[in-house]
C-alpha cells in the first residue's frame, strides 16, 4: 500500500542516519571514558577496544530507542512542514492510522532490543567484569611499571623500579617494601632480573641491601647482598568469585527474585516497554508550529527521551532501596506513559479541545 510503504521508506533513511550519527558520538564518548580508566589502573590497556566494545554493546537498547523515537518524530514533522498530512487527512486518514505502519515498520528493531536487553546485555558486562577481574588477579611482575609504586596481588608487598629494559624481565634501582606476619623488610638492589626455577618465578636482586625490623622492637637488622631472590606470585587463574546483578542472566534474576536482581529485571524489562512507548508518543508529539519551527518538536522530544530513562535508572534503584515494588513501579511508569500517549494521541487524532466554561455576564 502506497501509505505504508511510503511512511516506512522514509523512517528507514531517518532511521539509519540517527544510528549513524548516535553510534559515531557514543563510540567517541566511550572511548575517551575507557582510555582514561585504563590509565587510571582499572584494567589492562591492552583491552581497550574489547571495553569499548562491550560498553558499546550494552548501550545499543537505549541508542536504539532514541533513534527510533527521533526517526518517528522527525519524519512525521517534516510530513506535517510540508503539509502532506493535509493529503493524508483529506483522504481520510488520521494520527491514529500511522500506528500500524509506524509498528510494521519498528518490530525488527524492538525484537532486536528485546533480544539485546534479555540476552546480550549480561553477557557484556560480564565481559567487563572478567577483564576487570583478571588484571585484578595478574601477576606480581605483571603490576610493576616504571617509576610508580606498586601494590602486589595479595596486598602485602611494595614494588618500585626506576627503569626496565624492553622484555621488562630485567630492570635497575629496584625497590621491594614487604610486611609480614610480625615483621617489616625494606629490600632495595642496584638491579634485579626475573629467574624461572621449576614452576616458580623468582626475582633475582643483584648488589643491594636489606633492612630488616621485628614489630613492637626498635632494632633494625641491615645487610648487604650481592645476590638474593624473591619469589613472586603467579597469574590467579581461577574464575570470577562474584556475579553483580548486571552480569546476571535473566534467568537467574527470576530465579533469585532479591531486592537488587528484581531492579536489574525492571531495567531490562523497561528498556522494552519504553522503546514501545515512544512510538506511541512520536506519533502524539509531532506536529508543526511554523512560527517555532521543527527544532522545538526535537528539543521536546530530547527532553521526554532524558526524562523518561532518568525515571528508569531512578526506578531501578528505588526497587532495590525497597522504596518501590517491582509490580507497581512498571504499571505507573511505563502504564502511565503509554495511558498518557494514547490520550495526548486520541486527543489531537479527535481534534478536542479543552475550553472552560464562560461566566454568564451580570445583567445590568
Amino acid at each position: 500500500m502506497l501509505f505504508h510503504s511510503t511512511i516506512r521508506k522514509e523512517l528507514a533513511r531517518s532511521f539509519g542516519a540517527t544510528l549513524v550519527v548516535l553510534v559515531t558520538v557514543v563510540v567517541t564518548m566511550t572511548l575517551i571514558r575507557t582510555v582514561g580508566e585504563a590509565s587510571r589502573g582499572t584494567f589492562d590497556p591492552t583491552d581497550v577496544m574489547i571495553i569499548m566494545g562491550y560498553t558499546v554493546l550494552s548501550d545499543m537498547p537505549t541508542i536504539l530507542s532514541m533513534c527510533l523515537f527521533i526517526a518517528i518524530l522527525s519524519v512525521l514533522t517534516r510530513m506535517f512542514q510540508d503539509s502532506e498530512m493535509v493529503i493524508w487527512f483529506g483522504s481520510g486518514r488520521g494520527l491514529v492510522s500511522f500506528i500500524r505502519p509506524l509498528f510494521r515498520f519498528a518490530w525488527p528493531i524492538l525484537v532486536v532490543i528485546f533480544v539485546l536487553a534479555f540476552f546480550l546485555l549480561p553477557y557484556a558486562f560480564g565481559g567487563i567484569e572478567d577483564l576487570r577481574d583478571r588484571y585484578e588477579k595478574r601477576s606480581d611482575i605483571a603490576r610493576i611499571e616504571p617509576g610508580q609504586f606498586q601494590e602486589s596481588a595479595s596486598g602485602d608487598r611494595v614494588f618500585f623500579i626506576e627503569r626496565n629494559s624492553d622484555g621488562a624481565q630485567s630492570g635497575n634501582n629496584v625497590f621491594i617494601a614487604t610486611k609480614e606476619a610480625d615483621k617489616e623488610t625494606v629490600t632495595s638492589a642496584r638491579a634485579g632480573e626475573v629467574e624461572v626455577v621449576g614452576s616458580d618465578r623468582f626475582l633475582v636482586l643483584h648488589n643491594g641491601q636489606r633492612l630488616e625490623r621485628t614489630l613492637g622492637k626498635s632494632e633494625i637488622t641491615v645487610s648487604e647482598f650481592e645476590r638474593y631472590g624473591v619469589r613472586i606470585g603467579a597469574d590467579d587463574a581461577s574464575a570470577r568469585s562474584y556475579a553483580p546483578a548486571t552480569a546476571s542472566t535473566t534467568l537467574d534474576l527470576l530465579r533469585d527474585p532479591t531486592a537488587k536482581n528484581l531492579g536489574e529485571l525492571a531495567w531490562r524489562i523497561g528498556l522494552v516497554l519504553a522503546a514501545i512507548n515512544f512510538i506511541v508518543i512520536g506519533v502524539a508529539a509531532s506536529g508543526m508550529n511554523p512560527r517555532a519551527g521543527r527544532v522545538t518538536n526535537l528539543a521536546f522530544g530530547f527532553l521526554a527521551f532524558v526524562v523518561y530513562f532518568n525515571l528508569l535508572i531512578l526506578g531501578k534503584s528505588w526497587i532495590e532501596s525497597g522504596q518501590i515494588s517491582f509490580g507497581l513501579y512498571l504499571v505507573a511508569l511505563h502504564g502511565g506513559a503509554l495511558a498518557l500517549g494514547l490520550a495526548w494521541l486520541a486527543k489531537r487524532h479527535n481534534n478536542w479541545v479543552l475550553r472552560l466554561p464562560r461566566r454568564k455576564a451580570d445583567p445590568a
